[in-house]
């Protein structure tokens, strides 16, 4: 008599593994969920990929097929119509490879364009340790050095005076730890504004000048009217963003602070600088402020407009970082009292980090809109790439190229503002503590 208590339907071996579906994996599954994902999603996929081509089906020509040999626009077309056509339209790159070292150095002397490119170099360097972790504790006092040996490098003259210079930090330096220790943090503060400032005033351009002319070691100087280009907007731009983030740090503590002379002190700053247009700060700079110094002072136009540069970008800063400030839960503050900490330990060591953390996208925002401002220096009379690019124009050799610099000038601008974001996106992802 047959079994009938046999499972027929009971599997007794395990199929193999099979490959998704086609529509489930891959760039087919990429391109249904986020192009054709509905019919409005569908047609509006078709209409962008119709746009895109439409647009480089008439850069791409334009731009591929440029001529980049030609010593001025009368020659770059009589060699378009030759191999193009008369009515062809391509691109004049040979502006770029006449004139590329003015858009890059303005009227930096050639034979010293290795300076700005080593200087360029030593801050690559030397920033390094402040942007990652991990780097040798070496590379710090490069970092601490850097900027009086770049200034050197990109102005010249004698090597005694940034050295000389960097000695007034370091005597603040020293006055900080001897009055702190007497007097209390507060004290060791002021000591180390107040003790510079008086050496820079009376003692630094005696010793320098001596020095100077005893041992005549240095560069040959070369003066700020021959700065120019991108060379130019990026020394305004980085030295703007290198002091305007802790100058905005203290005006963000300030405009916090309990005690009334600080905190309106402080409050006034800001919205006076936040109320007037950066362009309205540069023409201060330019015409307003030689009528309140003295008779025959000569102050550096680039110089003056660094500092209006950098005090504009310390009072947005200071509005970005007192928002990162008033994000943090009244715990924290309390939790630093109860630790004993004193008001600058709990703000350099709990707070402080804690709302930099927060206020990331912002400071970086501000740091590219600095940057790209920087061009607002053409109407005070100083040539950035803007400036350089209307000068190269209004020769009779390049008469008549706009695109073709702008583009480059754009392209240069991009590059550092993309690099700033994508570092800010670097800095959120290796500080967040989420885990998500």
């Amino acid at each position: 008599m047959a079994n009938t208590t046999e499972t027929a339907f009971v599997r007794k071996e395990m199929l193999g593994a099979k490959e998704p579906p086609l529509t489930e994996t891959g760039i087919v599954k990429w391109a249904r969920e986020n192009l054709f994902s509905g019919w409005l999603n569908s047609i509006l996929t078709v209409l962008s990929i119709l746009f895109v081509y439409w647009v480089l089906a008439h850069i791409l020509p334009w731009m591929l097929g440029g001529i980049w040999d030609a010593s001025s626009l009368t020659e770059c077309r009589a060699i378009r119509d030759e191999i193009y056509g008369p009515d062809a339209s391509v691109a004049c790159w040979a502006v770029l490879t006449e004139r590329w070292n003015q858009l890059l150095f303005g009227f930096y002397p050639s034979e010293a364009y290795w300076r700005p490119v080593l200087a360029l170099v030593l801050f690559g360097v030397a920033v390094t340790p402040v942007l990652f972790s991990g780097i040798p504790r070496v590379f710090y006092a490069l970092t601490a050095v850097a900027p009086f040996i770049c200034y050197w490098l990109l102005w010249g003259g004698t090597i005694w005076g940034p050295i000389f210079v960097a000695l007034g930090f370091v005597l603040g330096w020293i006055a900080f730890g001897v009055v702190s220790k007497a007097a209390g943090s507060l004290a060791g503060t002021i000591a180390a504004i107040i003790v510079p400032v008086l050496y820079w005033l009376f003692l630094d351009a005696p010793i320098t000048g001596a020095l100077g002319a005893a041992m005549p070691i240095g560069l040959e100087y070369i003066p700020s009217k021959d700065f120019g280009g991108f060379m130019l907007a990026f020394i305004i731009g980085i030295t703007g963003i290198i002091l305007s983030l802790p100058l905005g740090v203290l005006l963000a503590l300030g405009r916090q602070s309990d005690l009334f002379i600080i905190n309106k002190t402080s409050v006034i700053f800001i919205e006076v600088i936040r109320g007037v247009p950066l362009i309205v700060w540069l023409f201060t700079a330019s015409l307003l402020l030689n009528y309140f110094l003295p008779p025959g002072t000569n102050f550096d136009l680039m110089l003056r407009v660094i500092i209006m540069v950098t005090l504009f970008a310390a009072a947005y800063m200071a509005e970005v970082i007192r928002g990162g400030l008033a994000a943090l839960p009244k715990g924290q503050y309390e939790g630093a009292d109860s630790l004993g900490l004193d008001y600058w330990q709990s703000m350099r060591l709990i707070i402080l980090p804690q709302a930099l953390k927060i206020s990331i996208p912002g400071i970086v925002n501000t740091f590219i809109g600095l940057f790209k401002d920087t061009t607002l220096v053409v109407f005070i009379g100083l040539l950035d790439p803007i400036g350089l690019s209307n000068a190269i124009r209004a020769t009779t050799d390049w008469n008549g190229v706009y695109w073709e610099l702008f583009i480059f000038i754009g392209l240069l601008f991009f590059i550092c503002c993309f690099s700033m974001s994508r570092y800010s996106q670097f800095l959120e992802r290796k500080l967040r503590t989420d885990h998500r």
